[in-house]
């Protein structure tokens, strides 16, 4: 099971870090172009979210991997858990029901990912 957490931690990181990398680097209007929900949100959000999912990224696999501080890695699956319970709140919202599925997706893998570094397969 210790190899399946990193593999999907690994999943993570690679995800959020291209997610987050995406949204800091447009200008906000290209990125409304290409994301609708940036319409509706504050103009802060988009940059926000992505400065988390960059970090939380980087928090999910850097800790364990140098071992210092290997708390943080199910404190940052736990902080994507988060930030896709949002992301798919929004999704129903906005009744895009398509896009639950890789939302829903990243969030369950998050959470495995905070269960098992939490509970039995902490470091």
């Amino acid at each position: 099971m210790n190899i399946v957490l990193w593999v999907i931690a690994a999943l993570l990181a690679a995800a959020f870090l291209f997610s987050g990398l995406f949204k800091l680097a447009l200008s906000h209007e290209k990125y409304v172009a290409a994301q609708d929900w940036a319409a509706g949100a504050p103009r802060w959000a988009p940059r926000a979210i992505g400065t988390l999912e960059v970090l939380a990224a980087i928090g999910v696999v850097l800790p364990a991997i140098v071992n210092v501080a290997p708390i943080l890695v199910p404190i940052a699956a736990t902080g994507l858990v988060l930030v896709m319970i949002g992301a798919v709140a929004m999704h129903l919202r906005r009744e895009e029901i398509p896009a639950l599925a890789p939302s829903g997706v990243l969030l369950i893998l998050a959470a495995v990912v905070a269960w098992g570094r939490f509970g039995p397969y902490a470091f």
